[in-house]
């Protein structure tokens, strides 16, 4: 079994501007607001203010994972199109709590219940990430450092440009789009 990618070195994931180590970086980047959501004693409107933060960061990361990364791995891995339907499960799941947690608001009976919930399926999106689909990547034999490069600024890109929040309207599949760069 591959190593996951939160227990590799920036050297081993490809370089800093690597795909991987980006995807790496994200997450971190992301988990810190959920822990600081979670600290006692944050009044409320620093609290709506972290949650805000989460919502956005997990919809332009979900985005371009969805359009950039996701095809890539259909393409390149066995069983990549399983894999990604898991995630991108996980991913409408995390939608759907979103959408439940605004229209609830913060004084609603449930809302600390559906944000631990939505929490909890993020923390578990970035396992099934780092642990299982990344490295699934990262083994492609194709995918050299310069490619994990070049796919790491395709990402970074369109996730700078995503929907900063859930879009039920929207696909969850981009339409078929070759990138040059993921090929």
């Amino acid at each position: 079994m591959p190593l996951s990618i939160s227990r590799q070195s920036v050297g081993q994931l490809g370089g800093q501007a690597s795909v991987l180590a980006r995807r790496r970086r994200d997450h971190a980047e992301l988990d810190h607001p959920m822990h600081r959501y979670e600290s006692p004693g944050l009044p409320l409107p620093g609290r709506l203010e972290v949650l805000r933060d989460v919502f956005q960061l997990t919809s332009s990361h979900a985005f371009a994972e969805e359009t950039v990364l996701w095809p890539a791995l259909r393409r390149l891995v066995a069983d990549g199109e399983e894999l990604t339907s898991r995630v991108e499960a996980e991913h409408q799941r995390i939608n759907g709590l979103t959408v439940e947690i605004r229209s609830t608001g913060p004084q609603g009976p449930r809302h600390d219940q559906l944000v631990g919930a939505a929490f909890a399926l993020i923390r578990e999106d970035i396992r099934d990430e780092e642990d299982v689909l990344l490295p699934r990547l990262q083994e492609v034999r194709e995918y050299d450092r310069a490619r994990l490069r070049r796919l790491g600024s395709t990402w970074e890109t369109v996730r700078r440009a995503a929907p900063t929040r859930p879009h039920p309207a929207v696909s969850r599949r981009p339409p078929a789009m070759p990138w040059p760069e993921c090929r």
